[in-house]
Formats: structure tokens, sequence, C-alpha cells
């Protein structure tokens, strides 16, 4: 990365200059990671210059506070919510509950299913109240990278990463899925990884990256958000 850079990974605003018909000035858009901010000068300005590749259109009628709370936070619980294969029976477990993704995973997930079991672990008990206020029914906490429960799911959202993928897998349900979409535990990859050992009760390994972005994934979760009136949550709003 080579400085001086404008950071921003994510964006939402209005075409003001293409070079293509296929982004009319005017046009509303959305635009996620393709080293926006680090290969080259990103979001956080009054413009942004992108690759026409990595430019998405988007018919909303979102007003722009909720818009631009969107895109990478809400697009990654979105399709890792989709990699789980959710369904109303399940009892649901998300680790590091109380990041973005977390947080915009449970409004995802409750206004379709409300009445779904969903638990959330922290390392913060203090966090819990906030925690149940947005959705999740029960608060567990995690301490030395180990879930302080004996209580089993059926998917687990696996948002601190590697490093505590394997603790996970102790508490999976026959033919569970845990999606491995975060790395906030600051630790990359699981060493010496034995799946016959790990994956255990039959369960099954998947991930999301949110770097292989689509128009058609894009299209679907704002179709999601429109048809289960989904509640985004805004945190703050800072004025340029």
């Amino acid at each position: 990365m080579q400085f001086p850079r404008i950071l921003g990974i994510e964006c939402v605003g209005e075409v003001t200059q293409s070079s293509t018909p296929a982004l009319a000035v005017g046009q509303k858009v959305v635009s996620i990671m393709g080293e926006m901010g680090r290969a080259f000068d990103g979001s956080y300005a009054e413009y942004v210059l992108l690759p026409n590749e990595q430019i998405y259109p988007v018919h909303t009628d979102l007003d722009w506070k909720t818009l631009a709370a969107i895109p990478e936070t809400y697009y990654t619980a979105f399709c890792s919510l989709q990699q789980l294969r959710i369904v109303p029976q399940d009892r649901v477990l998300v680790r590091s509950a109380g990041s973005g993704v977390g947080i915009a995973f449970a409004q995802l997930l409750k206004a379709q299913f409300p009445h779904i079991v969903l638990h959330g672990s922290t390392r913060n008990p203090a966090k819990a109240t906030h925690l149940q206020a947005v959705g999740f029914d029960e608060v567990i906490t995690e301490a030395d990278g180990k879930l302080q429960t004996d209580q089993n799911y059926d998917k687990i959202l696996e948002l601190v990463g590697p490093a505590t993928l394997c603790d996970s897998f102790t508490h999976i349900n026959e033919h569970g899925i845990v999606c491995n979409t975060g790395q906030l535990g600051n630790i990359w990859y699981v060493n010496d990884f034995d799946p016959i050992i790990e994956l255990k009760n039959n369960s099954y390994l998947t991930t999301f990256y949110s770097g292989t972005m689509s128009q058609a994934k894009l299209d679907a979760m704002f179709d999601y958000i429109w048809q289960f009136n989904v509640k985004i949550l805004i945190e703050r709003v800072f004025t340029f």
C-alpha cells in the first residue's frame, strides 16, 4: 500500500461522470471492496473514482443515511445467512455477536424468522443488555476462546474466525453448519487442522468472503430487506 491514500472500502452515491452507458449520470449505486481504499483512493471523500466493473446500480427508496449503513456489513451478513441454510426450527449462534456483522445478521434473521432461537456470544458480559435489545434471545460469555456453555446449535456464524473455529465445532448438532466469515480473533489460519477429528457430528464447514461481489447477490439482499422489512440499525451519523 502506498501513501498518501484516501481510505474507505465501501460507498453509496450517485454517478456524476461515467465512461459507460450502463452507468448513467444520476444513477444510484453501491460499491464494495475491490481494493478501494487500498490499491487506489477510497470512499472517505466527496467523490470516489472506481472501476466500472465494481459499481453496482441499486433501485431503492431508502434514505441516504439508511442506504449508507447497508453495503459491506449487511451484504456480508446476508450472504453468510444464505450459506447457513437456516430453517425455522434451528438453534442459531453468532460468535462475536456485538460486531457490526453480528448485529446485522440478527436483524436479517429475526425479520424472516421472528421466533427462531438466536444466541450470541461475547467476551464482554456488559454487552448482554444491548445484544438482547437488538434481537438475541440469550447471550453466551466467551473466555479464552471457549464458549462458557454446554449448549449446542444447528447453525453457527463464526465471526471470531480461526482462533475459535474448532471450539465452535464442539457445540454443533448432528449435520449442523458452521460458516466462518470473520477473522476478528486476529488469527488468519487454522494450523494442524484435522478435518476428520475437528468436523464433529457429521457437520459442515462453509465460509463467505465479501470480495465475491455480484449484482445478483446485491439485488437479492435488497429484495430481502424490502420483503421482510428488515430494520437497518444506525449507530452514529457523521457530517462531512
